[in-house]
């Protein structure tokens, strides 16, 4: 007697094959990174920003042929606008992601010699025990991006910083 074994794949389907994905503030940092795990779970992304040559050198990376220059920078009137946005567009879902404190070259920049500081200050007090990275943020977009039932809501992702500042 013999018994043959069928190999089974290992692999996954990419969870965004054949999505659209539209990335405000893709050209850098959490955008970026964001546009990265996207584009690696199948999306077809387009990418805005404020700085159009960093808008092309971000889509010459992520492997993205679609941009546009844009500005997001009221954070007041982002919650309602995405509400609002998700039943204008309806069935396009429309999510926003409010992070906190991220790790990022655009915070050192901002922080600048204050950011060693900032980054310990974090580390004790968050209840995660460490700083957000882009990563962080990237996961929570993708999954969000994957999963169909979401749309219209805000989602904050800071390490528990609203319980402790």
């Amino acid at each position: 007697m013999t018994s043959e074994t069928t190999p089974v794949s290992m692999q996954r389907e990419p969870e965004l094959a054949g999505q659209t994905v539209v990335l405000i503030g893709g050209s850098a940092g959490i955008g970026l990174e964001t546009a990265r795990r996207a584009r690696m779970e199948g999306a077809d992304v387009i990418l805005t920003g404020r700085n159009p040559d960093r808008l092309e050198a971000a889509a010459a990376d992520v492997g993205t042929q679609r941009t546009a220059a844009y500005d997001a920078n009221d954070p007041a009137a982002l919650p309602p606008f995405t509400a609002a946005l998700a039943l204008e567009l309806a069935p396009v879902r429309v999510n926003l992601i409010a992070a906190g404190f991220v790790d990022t070259p655009l915070s050192a920049s901002l922080l600048g010699d204050r950011l060693t500081e900032r980054r310990n200050e974090l580390r004790t007090k968050l209840p995660i025990g460490r700083v957000v990275g882009p990563a962080d943020v990237a996961a929570l977009a993708v999954h969000i991006m994957s999963n169909t039932a979401l749309t219209g809501a805000t989602y904050d992702v800071n390490g528990g910083q609203q319980f402790v500042f």
